[in-house]
């Protein structure tokens, strides 16, 4: 198990740090922008939310070209991996041209449907009609990470990470500082720091597809198929994230008077949670990596035992997570707001959240290993069961006494408990060890 143990983590360690990375691009953005003023540090708020929801709905593009390509490096055909990543590549240029069309057209009306001032909205149309200039490159960014990841490679995309933020970060302050171009120079730094970092990742694939001769050119088929199997991990993907939005609208339902408080609150508690989130879909990652290429080698036993433990690491995980956050409950509300109304509501909804964190760990890592499995379907299903569960459930929440705690045990018990039992019982069948370079549907 030793052994076992130590390819989880040469995986999930540089995944980690890579997870944590993605989030700087806009982080940075915040703390150059934000030294411009009010207006332009909210309008950014409003890109951010516009890009965020786009870029979330397309990560697809690194968990279904991870899951196939491990499962052709499992089969012992590099060139079929290297081939299928490329098509995936091609995929995410495709999509990425329609959005960027799309985005640069619908910028204004996508920012005045947040009903802000005519100056957070110049500026947020500004940043937005810009900022989507780059979403190509961050769409062949997630693309090129999950051939990597499917190669068994995370050590390359933190590497980019790291030195694409550090870019990111030099090019905002020339641009909006040192040439005066104001929040515009900060999506145009964005823009150039993704590119570069886009073309530093094809050239890594572009690299090995041509050591081992695979097709450079796109392919009808294999576009088409990395497509449709795209489908079931969007479905999944939007239950996730509505799941999400019922409960920060269950929230707004529970305050009364307190309304503002209990939402501050919940805000601060998603940051934390989805902090948290990256950690523990670290091992998801090594997950989806390692499954596909245990089940393209055709190892069913090999595939259970890597499951069984990948387990075991994300119950620690969640158990070590929870109990940081529990130690870090009373206090860490101070580093997001000085409203002590704020801080002590936060109290017990952290709480709440430490006793999920061992739950999160399990339903990532089973979340990782159906992916890897190339299960699809399975978990679109699943996440519109949840979906129905959860939503009833958050609403009803919220009208009881203590209504924002009460949603937060909601989102424990029924969000992340009704995953857990959907995904424990599929890994406890047989339905999704198809083995061989197919994947399942």
């Amino acid at each position: 198990m030793q052994a076992v143990d130590r390819e989880i983590l040469r995986l999930a360690v540089p995944a980690f740090l890579a997870l944590v990375a993605e989030p700087l691009f806009l982080l940075s953005d915040a703390a150059i922008v934000g030294h411009l003023g009010t207006p332009e540090l909210a309008g950014l708020g409003v890109a951010a939310v516009v890009l965020q929801t786009v870029v979330g709905l397309c990560v697809f593009l690194a968990y279904g070209t991870t899951a196939s390509v491990a499962r052709h490096l499992g089969a012992g055909d590099l060139r079929a991996a290297l081939a299928q990543g490329v098509d995936g590549i091609w995929l995410a240029v495709l999509i990425g041209a329609i959005a960027t069309v799309l985005g640069v057209v619908l910028a204004p009306t996508l920012v005045g449907a947040f009903g802000t001032g005519s100056e957070v909205a110049d500026h947020a149309t500004t940043y937005l009609t810009i900022a989507f200039l780059g979403t190509t490159p961050l769409l062949v960014m997630l693309a090129t990470t999950g051939v990597l990841r499917g190669l068994q490679d995370t050590r390359t995309p933190l590497l980019v990470a790291v030195v694409g933020n550090g870019l990111n970060v030099v090019l905002n302050l020339v641009l909006v500082y040192g040439l005066d171009l104001g929040i515009a120079g900060s999506a145009i730094g964005s823009v150039l720091a993704q590119l570069l970092s886009a073309a530093w990742l094809v050239a890594v694939v572009v690299r090995a597809a041509r050591a081992h001769d695979a097709p450079l050119s796109p392919d009808r088929a294999g576009i088409l198929a990395a497509a449709h199997a795209a489908i079931a991990l969007v479905v999944r993907t939007l239950a996730v994230r509505a799941c999400l939005l019922v409960g920060t609208y269950a929230v707004t339902r529970a305050g009364g008077a307190a309304t503002d408080v209990n939402v501050a609150a919940h805000q601060i508690a998603i940051t934390l949670w989805s902090f948290l989130a990256f950690a523990l879909d670290a091992i998801a990652i090594a997950a989806q990596a390692l499954t596909g290429r245990a089940l393209g080698e055709g190892d069913v036993d090999r595939t259970r035992r890597l499951t069984r433990r990948m387990v075991r690491w994300g119950w620690g995980s969640g158990v070590v997570a929870g109990l940081a956050l529990a130690a870090c409950a009373p206090f860490v509300g101070a580093l997001f707001t000085s409203d002590a109304a704020v801080r002590e509501a936060l109290v017990p909804v952290l709480l709440v959240a430490a006793v999920g964190q061992p739950l999160a760990g399990l339903v990532f890592v089973l979340d990782g290993v159906l992916i890897g499995a190339g299960d699809g379907t399975f978990l679109a299903w699943a996440g519109l069961v949840v979906l129905a569960a959860y939503a009833p459930a958050a609403l009803v929440a919220a009208t009881l006494p203590h209504g924002l705690v009460m949603v937060w045990v909601a989102m424990t018990v029924v969000f992340m408990g009704a995953r857990g039992l959907l995904l424990s019982w599929r890994a406890r069948g047989e339905a999704w060890l198809v083995t061989g370079a197919r994947l399942a549907r």
